[in-house]
C-alpha cells in the first residue's frame, strides 16, 4: 500500500460521533413533546366531558400544546451555531464542522506546531558555522557573508529550488541579493541536471548541476545536520563536535541546516545520495521570530485552565528557547520523537500529563500524541498543515488546519481552518466558543423559564374550571417575543467577565446542570406564582373575564421582558447589564411594548384578543407584579457575587 493509501485508511478508521449537546437537546425535545401532547389530549377530554364544549376544549388543548412544545430548542441551537460560526470567522477562523464550536469551550489541551503558528515562518539567515567557527550574517553590512562562509553559502544556494516556496530556501536565495551576489560564487548560468528529493528515510536533498565549461557534475546537498553528517560518513568524534555546534546555535532559538558538496563524472550518476562522496561544509542557522501577542495568548490559555503543547521538528534547544520566549510552562523539559517512539502506551499517557515540548517529532507521531491525550480524558485541539497531519487532525476533538500553508487533505480532515495561521486566533476562537455556549445556556434556561407560566396559565384554569386566560392568538403573540429573544437577543450578549478565567467545561457536563435546571424552574414557577396571584386578585376584585385576561396577559408579557433582562447575565445584576448595549434586545422591547399598547388601545385588536380596558392603577399593579417576579433572582446574583469576592479575598490572603 502507498503512503497516501495508508493515510486514507487511517482517515476512514477515525470516526466522529454526535456531540453531547445535540444528544441532550434531541432527548429533551422528544421528552417534552410527548409530555405536551399527552397533556393536550387530557385537557381536551376534561374540558369536553366536564363542560360538554368540545370546540373550546380543542382550543384549550391547542393552546397548552403551543405553550409546552419546545419548538424553539432546535431553532435556537441551529441559529446560535450558525451565527457562532460567523462570529468566529471574524477572528480569522473558518468553521468546517459546526459541532467544533461547542467543543471549543471544553478544550483542555492545545497541541500546536511551532513554525508558522507560534512563529512568523519568515526565515532570515542569522548565523554560519564553518570548521567550528561561528560567523554572524549582517544583511545590512557591506560584507553580509564573511569570506570564510562564501563556499558554505554558495552550495547552500545551489541546493535550493530555482523557484522555492520553502521559507528557508527563500532566505538562502536572499543571500544572493546583497553584496554576496556580486561574487563568483553565484552561478546563474549553471544547468540543473537532476534532483534527489527529501524522504522520510533521509532528511536531506541534493541538486546536481553542470557548469558551462565543466567536465564534472557539481552536487550540492542540504538538510538536517544529522542527515548531512550521515551522507559525509562522520566518525563518532566528528558527530560529537557537530552536536556541540548544533547545541550552541539551537540555544539561540535558530533552525539549523547542514550543507555538503560533492563531484561526479558526467556519465556516472548514482541512484541514491549515499553513493556520492560528500564533503561537509558547515551549518547555517535561521531566525524565525515569534508572532506578536503570543506570550499574552499563552498567559490567557493558562488562566483559562488550558495546557499548551508545542510540537516541532526542530532541535530540543531551539524549541526550548522559543518556549521560554512565549512563556510556556515547564519549558526546560522536552520529549524527542525518538523517545516517544520507544514509550509504551501507559508511559506515553503518564509523560503527556506534564509534557510541554515535543522536538524532532515527525507528523505521524501527532496521532500518537492525540490518542494518548484522549485516552487520559483530555479534550484535544491539534494544529496541522501537511498530508501526514490529516489522521491526527481528524482524531483530535478539534482539528485545526492552516489556511495559508495547509494542504487540501489537512483542511478536509479538520474541524476548523486557521485563515491567518496565527495562534492568537485560536485563543480568540476558544473565547468565542465559551461565550457562545454560555449564551446558549442562558437562552435555553430562558425558554424553559418562560414556558412554565404560559403552560401553567393554560392548564390551571381548565383543571379548576376557572375563566380561560390564554387562547392560541395569545400564545402566538408571546412566541413572537420569545423566538427572536432566545435566538438573537441572547446570542448577541457579550461574554461573562470570567469567561477566560475559569476551567474548561467538562465535555460530559449537560446543558441543563442541576444548578441551571433548578434556577430555570425557580424563575418559571415564581413568575407563574406571581401571575396566578394577579389572576386570582382580578377574579376577587370582581373584574370581567376580559379584564381578568387583560391583567393576567399584561403581567405575563411584562414579566417575560424582565426575565430577558435578568437572564442576560447570571453574574451581573440588571443595573449592570442595562448599561451594556444590545441592539436586538432594544428592538424586541420597543416592538413588544408598542404592540401591547396598540392591542390595548385599539378596539378591533382588543376584541381579537378578547381584552377589555383596565384602569391605570390596575396597569401599574401589573408592572409591579412583573417586577416582583424577578427580584429574588437579582438578590441571588448579589449574594453570589458577594460570596465570590470573599473567596477571592481569602485566596489573595493565602497567597
Amino acid at each position: 500500500m502507498t503512503e497516501m493509501g495508508k493515510i486514507g485508511s487511517v482517515l476512514i478508521e477515525v470516526g466522529k460521533e454526535d456531540t453531547s449537546l445535540k444528544k441532550e437537546i434531541t432527548s429533551m425535545v422528544r421528552t417534552i413533546a410527548v409530555l405536551g401532547l399527552c397533556l393536550c389530549l387530557i385537557v381536551v377530554l376534561i374540558y369536553g366531558i366536564v363542560k360538554g364544549d368540545w370546540i373550546s376544549g380543542v382550543l384549550a388543548g391547542i393552546t397548552l400544546a403551543m405553550a409546552i412544545l419546545p419548538e424553539e430548542f432546535p431553532v435556537v441551537l441551529t441559529i446560535f451555531l450558525a451565527l457562532g460560526a460567523w462570529r468566529i470567522s471574524q477572528k480569522n477562523v473558518l468553521t468546517r464542522q459546526v459541532p467544533a464550536i461547542e467543543t471549543l469551550g471544553s478544550a483542555t489541551v492545545l497541541c500546536v506546531d511551532k513554525t508558522g503558528t507560534l512563529t512568523l515562518n519568515t526565515m532570515t539567515v542569522q548565523l554560519f558555522c564553518v570548521q567550528g567557527r561561528f560567523c554572524e550574517h549582517d544583511g545590512s553590512g557591506t560584507q553580509s557573508v564573511p569570506d570564510s562562509c562564501h563556499e558554505l553559502s554558495e552550495y547552500a544556494i545551489l541546493a535550493c529550488k530555482k523557484d522555492p516556496f520553502d521559507p528557508m530556501e527563500k532566505a538562502l536565495l536572499q543571500l544572493s541579493e546583497g553584496d554576496f551576489g556580486n561574487t563568483e560564487h553565484i552561478h546563474k548560468n549553471w544547468e540543473l541536471i537532476t534532483e534527489y528529493p527529501l524522504s522520510s528515510e533521509l532528511m536531506a536533498m541534493s541538486n546536481v548541476w553542470r557548469s558551462p565549461d565543466g567536465s564534472q557534475l557539481i552536487i550540492a546537498a542540504k538538510g538536517a545536520p544529522e542527515a548531512i553528517a550521515d551522507l559525509c560518513h562522520f566518525s563518532d568524534k566528528e558527530r560529537e563536535d557537530l552536536q556541540n555546534q548544533i547545541d550552541v546555535m539551537a540555544s539561540f532559538g535558530l533552525r539549523i541546516l547542514g550543507v555538503a558538496k560533492s563531484l561526479c563524472n558526467l556519465s556516472d550518476l548514482p541512484s541514491v545520495q549515499h553513493d556520492f562522496t560528500f564533503t561537509f561544509l558547515g551549518l547555517i542557522g535561521f531566525a524565525d521570530p515569534v508572532r506578536p501577542g503570543i506570550a499574552n495568548a499563552v498567559r490567557e490559555c493558562y488562566a483559562a485552565g488550558i495546557r499548551i503543547i508545542m510540537i516541532t521538528g526542530d532541535y530540543p534547544r531551539t524549541a526550548q528557547n522559543i518556549a521560554g520566549q512565549i512563556g510556556l510552562m515547564n519549558a526546560t523539559s522536552c520529549i524527542t520523537g525518538s523517545e516517544l517512539a520507544q514509550m509504551s502506551d501507559e508511559e506515553q499517557r503518564r509523560r503527556l500529563r506534564t509534557a510541554t515540548i515535543f522536538a524532532r517529532a515527525v507528523p505521524e507521531q501527532k496521532l500518537q500524541i492525540v490518542n494518548a491525550l484522549r485516552a487520559d480524558h483530555e479534550v484535544v485541539a491539534m494544529t496541522g498543515d501537511g498530508v501526514n497531519d490529516a489522521p491526527a487532525l481528524k482524531a483530535a476533538d478539534i482539528g485545526i488546519a492552516m489556511g495559508r500553508r495547509g494542504t487540501d487533505v489537512a483542511r478536509e480532515a479538520s474541524s476548523l481552518v486557521l485563515l491567518d495561521d496565527d495562534f492568537t486566533s485560536i485563543v480568540s476562537a476558544i473565547r468565542l466558543g465559551r461565550r457562545i455556549y454560555d449564551n446558549l445556556k442562558k437562552a435555553m434556561a430562558y425558554i424553559f423559564s418562560i414556558h412554565i407560566p404560559i403552560a401553567g396559565m393554560s392548564l390551571i384554569p381548565v383543571i379548576f374550571q376557572m375563566p380561560l386566560v390564554l387562547m392560541p392568538m395569545h400564545i402566538v403573540f408571546l412566541e413572537l417575543i420569545i423566538d427572536p429573544t432566545c435566538s438573537i437577543v441572547f446570542e448577541a450578549e457579550k461574554e461573562e467577565p470570567d469567561v477566560m478565567t475559569r476551567p474548561p467545561r467538562s465535555p460530559h457536563e449537560r446543558l441543563f446542570t442541576k444548578k441551571t435546571l433548578f434556577l430555570s424552574l425557580m424563575q418559571g414557577f415564581v413568575v407563574l406564582f406571581v401571575v396566578l396571584l394577579m389572576y386570582l386578585y382580578s377574579i376577587r376584585s370582581g373584574l370581567s373575564d376580559g379584564q381578568i385576561r387583560t391583567m393576567t396577559f399584561t403581567t405575563i408579557v411584562l414579566a417575560n421582558l424582565l426575565l430577558i433582562l435578568t437572564n442576560r447575565s447570571w453574574s451581573e445584576t440588571i443595573v449592570s447589564t442595562i448599561r451594556t448595549p444590545n441592539t436586538a434586545m432594544r428592538w424586541v422591547f420597543v416592538w413588544t411594548l408598542l404592540s401591547l399598547g396598540l392591542i390595548l388601545a385599539i378596539p378591533a385588536l382588543s376584541n381579537l384578543f378578547r381584552f377589555e380596558l383596565v384602569s391605570a392603577g390596575e396597569f401599574v399593579t401589573c408592572i409591579l407584579a412583573a417586577g416582583v417576579s424577578v427580584l429574588w433572582f437579582e438578590a441571588w446574583k448579589l449574594w453570589n457575587l458577594k460570596s465570590i469576592r470573599k473567596d477571592r479575598q481569602r485566596d489573595y490572603q493565602v497567597l
